[in-house]
């Protein structure tokens, strides 16, 4: 029996959700496998960001977007040196959302899963882990086989299953690592009565942490240099608690909450990509493709980003029936200045930012000069609103949309 379907995606992140939506929001039958039973996962990216609404909005699903449990940002500030400093300023970006949205990503996920169900051609297949490819005769990618052994028949496989991607390494694609000086520890704290305000971050000498309002609590950051995890967590709960509060005192008691090193979550940072994307019949965007520093919070909208151009270039020939491979190399080649960008931003902010902070022992006595300068004047503060906020090369969606399932 001929293979009919068009493509499988492999991991139901940000990238394959928005990749399976617009593929058959234009008419292709797609299949995405997502290995767990659902989207819930603690201290995903939740930071939903205007580039990215400016997508929905495009496809005319903002307002139900918007009308799901979030809170909105659109300015930031630092607190160091004893002064809160205004860093970043969203409001005048020329998109209709000019501010992040912040949702769980479980929540954004469930949502695009919705409206994809909408298309025929859409089918999500959760608790299905793939775990190697299989190839035609030529060694061309052909499908993919998963755990349980099944093998599933694809004219195109994308691979977006993230920063550890099986499949990549499977594809023998080429990564190159940049590397960060840093990981990050995530947990939340209840909001004491009175307290509110926009993502701020809290600089001391040698540490720093990142504290994200999201309404009834706050979503923490807590980064230290690459590599001590464990030598945060032998000093103990009691240690690590109180270096909370020398840090935000104005919480106090709040750090109480943490009990146990389960409500702690490690984030191993990484600043990777790949110098080649794809082969006959296989193509990775997402963190399969190139895993992002959380700085700026913007991994989750690059990797939809590469899913609005691997549609755009590769919809509109799959469904009149043509290959994909000729195109593969276009996908790579549009996206790759925009993610080289993006990691050479946050690059310079670790090797210049971060890694001396975490490095220095002698108090802060004041902001940094930089800091002063966003504080003072309010137009610079559009500078690193736009980078975070907008990215670069920011892709307009042009696949193709056939009508819905009727009721």
């Amino acid at each position: 029996m001929a293979n009919d379907r068009d493509i499988v995606i492999v991991g139901g992140g940000p990238a394959g959700m928005m990749a399976g939506l617009l593929f058959a929001r234009a008419g292709l039958k797609v299949a995405v496998l997502e290995k767990h039973a659902d989207f819930l996962r603690d201290f995903r990216g939740d930071t939903v960001h205007p580039s990215t609404l400016e997508l929905f909005h495009q496809m005319d699903m903002l307002d139900d977007l918007l009308a799901l449990p979030h809170s909105r940002l659109d300015q930031a500030s630092i607190h160091i040196a004893g002064r809160q400093m205004k860093a970043l300023d969203f409001r005048h970006l020329p998109v209709a959302a000019p501010y992040i949205a912040m949702m769980p990503q479980w929540d954004l996920l469930n949502f695009i899963a919705t409206k994809a169900k909408q298309y025929s051609g859409f089918d999500l297949r959760m608790k299905t882990e793939a775990v190697d490819l299989c190839y035609d005769k030529s060694g061309r990618v052909s499908g993919i086989v998963t755990k349980t052994g099944d093998v599933l028949d694809a004219k195109l496989v994308i691979a977006a299953d993230g920063r550890r991607s099986v499949l990549r390494g499977k594809a023998e694609l080429p990564l190159r690592i940049i590397g960060a000086p840093m990981d990050i520890f995530w947990f939340r704290v209840d909001k004491p009565t009175g307290f509110g305000g926009d993502v701020f971050g809290t600089i001391q000498a040698g540490r720093f942490m990142v504290m994200i309002d999201r309404e009834d609590y706050y979503q923490c950051a807590y980064v230290f240099n690459k590599g001590q995890a464990d030598q945060v967590k032998s000093a103990g709960l009691d240690a690590f608690r109180a270096g909370l509060r020398s840090l935000v005192p104005d919480l106090g008691d709040a750090f109480e909450q943490i009990a146990s090193w389960d409500q702690v979550k490690m984030l191993e940072v990484a600043l990777d990509r790949l110098d080649c994307w794809h082969r006959s019949g296989l193509l990775a965007i997402g963190d399969a493709a190139h895993a992002m520093s959380p700085i700026g919070g913007v991994g989750i909208n690059v990797a939809i980003q590469d899913a609005v151009t691997a549609a755009n270039i590769l919809a509109s020939p799959m469904a009149r029936g043509e290959g994909a491979d000729p195109l593969l190399a276009q996908v790579y080649a549009r996206r790759i200045k925009a993610v080289q960008r993006m990691q050479a931003f946050q690059k310079i902010a670790q090797d210049r930012v971060i890694a001396p902070l975490l490095r220095r022992t002698k108090p802060i006595e004041k902001p940094f000069f930089m800091l002063r300068l966003f504080n003072r004047f309010a137009l610079l503060r559009r500078i690193p609103g736009r980078i975070i906020g907008l990215g670069f090369g920011r892709e307009k969606i042009q696949s193709p949309e056939v009508p819905v399932n009727p009721l």
